[in-house]
């Protein structure tokens, strides 16, 4: 009679499933996936913010425009090199994990913030499914992709976007069982929220414009280069309004260089947009020039040429399928390609298989499954 309580008791119980983000990219990734698990029975969710993107523009109104919960716990690790941060992350974040003893873990994309709960959870025997498995740059350089390859050889649920991460995953001799190919939550956010973007169009802007965002070290950290980066976009604000949203790091590395690019007024500087507000200026830009994966996927979805001021992308489908270019250190050729854009002959794209507004659902019926 005991047995059979306690079996009637353990089914009744609910799964906590814990979600982990830090920066900007993963509010949009957790937003779909919270509300999809809200619609299934017995699971209980909670929110820890470890608090690597601590601005505000960068952190606190994406959270409201979003429809996320306040966090459950911010961790407030704040900014370091990325060592300090990401012991900081994994001190601050055991005993949570300790205390709350989730049944899963949910880890997003590929900043310090997912590796370093990844690590964590793995250390303790906590489940880890990591949310935009697979994809990789093959660039060692950059610390993004090691946080990825790290992320993937720890989760035990891998929910990939497309299906070369799922190739990815498969010659790094991950077991197929662990894969899901779901499609691309940020998708999922975009969708839902396209509707309600046009009220945040700023006033007082332009017809016709280019949107540019650079905040990689290899863009940003190298003076002289981007001197030169900023010299083209100021010359080519003199065909079009160049919109540049500064990203902290960038403001700093400006300040650090004295540059006077900008000064004349012709080349537009902005603090971080918000989410809807950025979306929005997504969806009327001319042409958007970055250096972030999650833009390029973005724009790729809503048609709009993407040039990417990098040499390698850990997201080739957009350039495969979808409006995505890959420029390098080419200078010349940004001006050449902004001049093609502006003359009609843009290059048109395709939306990627499962990017249908619905990689959330999947997502919670393979966890449901599971647990």
């Amino acid at each position: 009679m005991r047995a059979a309580v306690v079996a009637v008791s353990k089914k009744l119980m609910s799964t906590h499933i814990m979600h982990v983000v830090g920066a900007r990219p993963n509010f949009m990734k957790a937003a779909s996936t919270l509300q999809a698990l809200a619609r299934r029975n017995n699971i209980r969710q909670s929110l820890v913010h470890t608090g690597q993107h601590y601005d505000a523009n960068m952190s606190d109104v994406f959270f409201q425009q979003l429809g996320l919960p306040e966090p459950d716990v911010n961790l407030a690790v704040g900014s370091g090199s990325h060592a300090q941060q990401t012991a900081e992350i994994m001190a601050r974040f055991e005993p949570h994990v300790l205390n709350e003893k989730p049944d899963l873990v949910l880890v997003y994309g590929d900043v310090n913030s997912t590796v370093a709960a990844a690590l964590v959870c793995a250390k303790l025997r906590v489940p880890v499914g990591h949310v935009e498995a697979g994809l990789r740059s093959f660039d060692r350089m950059m610390p993004e992709e090691i946080n990825r390859v790290l992320t993937d050889q720890l989760a035990d649920l891998l929910f990939t976007p497309s299906s070369d991460a799922n190739e990815n995953l498969a010659r790094e001799g991950i077991p197929a069982e662990k894969i899901h190919f779901v499609g691309n939550v940020m998708i999922d956010t975009l969708v839902r929220l396209l509707p309600r973007c046009e009220e945040h169009l700023p006033s007082g802007l332009p017809q016709l414009y280019a949107l540019v965002t650079l905040h990689r070290p290899s863009n940003v950290d190298d003076p002289e280069w981007l001197e030169q980066l900023l010299q083209t976009l100021s010359e080519l604000s003199c065909h079009l309004s160049v919109m540049f949203s500064i990203h902290p790091r960038t403001r700093e590395r400006l300040r650090e260089c004295k540059s006077r690019v900008g000064a004349d007024g012709k080349l537009r500087l902005h603090d971080p947009f918000p989410y809807l507000q950025f979306l929005a200026l997504q969806r009327r830009a001319a042409v958007v020039s970055t250096d972030s994966g999650g833009i390029q996927e973005e724009t790729t979805w809503l048609g709009v040429p993407c040039l990417t001021v990098r040499e390698n992308t850990e997201r080739p489908v957009t350039v495969s399928c979808g409006t995505n270019l890959l420029i390098g250190r080419e200078t010349d050729r940004l001006r050449e390609e902004v001049d093609r854009i502006l003359s009609g002959s843009k290059k048109t794209g395709q939306v990627p298989p499962l990017w249908d507004g619905c990689a959330a659902e999947r997502i919670a019926d393979i966890i449901v499954q599971a647990f």
